[in-house]
């Protein structure tokens, strides 16, 4: 079975390996450390399994997810991630991702999730499945950024993290007038009026660190 771990910390991606090297035999790792370096190895070769993390240097999780469903549609793909799990797994799941697990339920939980999404299933960890529970119970209402598309998921991220709109553009290969108009169409779907607010909101909800 051929693994690829895209992740920016070596320890992380070293932790990943230890664990599943035990539970399946005849493996092959494959490391990525940016998202380019991720896209380049699945163009490349044919992997049985991506770990992607959600938030490494360039494109985030949610952008290369956009790349690499068309690319390799049945490619499954797991998402191990920092940021509390109800923020992102919707998005994550219907983008397209087969498994999504915290990381600090890593290794526990990881064995079972390559097998399941190896297997041609979905993997939801325990934690999130329980805190999605609980917000269901609750009757929790949609939060502000699911009315967004991913791209404007995205922009607000990156205004959250304090990113002009011309960083913004090159980043994404946009024109400063088309990221205008995400920031414009992020602000009349939330209500706000000012990157302050979004920042501010982007906080609360912890889709920023």
């Amino acid at each position: 079975m051929r693994v690829l771990i895209a992740d920016d910390h070596a320890v992380f991606r070293r932790g990943l390996k230890e664990p599943l090297a035990e539970a399946f035999s005849k493996l092959t790792f494959g490391e990525a450390r940016t998202s380019r370096e991720a896209l380049d190895h699945v163009r490349r070769q044919d992997w049985d399994v991506v770990i992607l993390d959600i938030s490494m240097p360039g494109k985030s999780g949610l952008d290369i997810l956009d790349y690499l469903k068309p690319l390799r549609p049945k490619l499954p793909i797991l998402l191990p991630i920092m940021h509390p799990a109800q923020q992102f797994a919707r998005r994550a799941l219907k983008t397209g991702a087969a498994g999504y697990l915290t990381k600090d339920s890593v290794p526990e939980e990881l064995k079972e999730a390559v097998k399941k999404i190896v297997a041609g299933g979905r993997y939801v960890s325990a934690t999130l499945a329980e805190k999605l529970a609980v917000d269901l119970g609750q009757g929790a209402d949609t939060p502000l950024h699911e009315l967004l598309s991913d791209r404007e998921f995205q922009v607000l991220r990156m205004i959250a993290s304090g990113k002009t709109v011309k960083d913004i553009a090159d980043e994404l290969s946009l024109s400063v007038k088309t990221v205008s108009t995400y920031r414009a169409r992020i602000l009349e779907k939330t209500g706000m009026r000012t990157n302050g607010e979004l920042i501010r909101y982007a906080l609360q909800t912890q889709l920023v660190d």
